[in-house]
């Protein structure tokens, strides 16, 4: 995840909307019009904070979020980490699935990072019989993160996997079926690799990752979920028709 400067309101850490569609890699519009369309489902001081008038200017004359308002701004939103989780939520999108598991561990809880041995240490222990300079070089290697490449196919794999499941079945999904699936997929990619959120897959996780997104189907609780809401679906139609 791109390095993100830590933004606080209310001695909360929260994010612009320009911020959070940048890391969802929809528009700003979207963000605002996912709001606009579940307002009723958005809490103030919960899920977010609406910034107008004196709050409003005594956010922007804090030097360091010069760069978070617009100049003409009148109104600003910052989004809690409750409030990003459900913005991801109702995109259904597998980045925003993904993007919101980093959010989550690198941003709204980030966790502070093992310094690696350098090689003179690694030679060291080796040398004082604390550990065999082989095997420390291999869990060393097999604990590094994955690199971008992985990352990304590993992405594009779980993408695909999702819609060849909705192509060969021939189903007609909402946003809301959809994020099913993709919850469905990426909670059993976390539980075969032993992680909880996709930030912390290893080296050694690809393969047994990659082998699970090739065989995936999902569960029967998610199936049956997905076709318990298309049946609301005709049971509202129906009753809207009849009205």
């Amino acid at each position: 995840m791109n390095e993100l400067k830590q933004v606080k309101y209310n001695d909360q850490l929260i994010l612009t909307t320009e911020q959070l569609a940048e890391f969802y890699e929809v528009t700003p519009k979207q963000i605002k019009q996912n709001f606009s369309n579940n307002r009723d489902k958005f809490e103030d001081g919960k899920h977010y904070y609406l910034l107008q008038g004196p709050r409003l200017k005594e956010f922007k004359n804090r030097v360091e979020n010069f760069d978070l308002v617009g100049k003409n701004a009148n109104q600003l939103f910052l989004w809690t980490r409750r409030g990003a989780g459900r913005h991801s939520k109702m995109l259904g999108t597998d980045r925003a699935w993904d993007m919101f598991d980093e959010l989550e561990e690198n941003y709204f809880a980030p966790k502070p990072q093992k310094r690696p041995l350098t090689a003179t240490e690694q030679l060291k222990l080796a040398a004082e019989g604390v550990v065999e300079l082989d095997d420390r070089v291999t869990k060393l290697e097999e604990d590094k993160a994955l690199d971008p490449g992985q990352y990304n196919y590993l992405s594009h794999e779980i993408g695909k996997a999702v819609n060849t499941y909705i192509m060969v079945h021939h189903l007609s999904l909402n946003a809301k079926q959809r994020a099913l699936l993709y919850k469905d997929i990426n909670h059993g990619v976390n539980e075969v690799t032993g992680i909880r959120t996709r930030s912390q897959l290893r080296q050694r996780h690809f393969e047994t990752a990659c082998e699970f997104v090739d065989n995936w189907t999902p569960s029967v609780a998610t199936q049956t979920v997905i076709r318990q809401l298309d049946a609301e679906a005709i049971a509202d139609d129906a009753m809207r028709v009849a009205q």
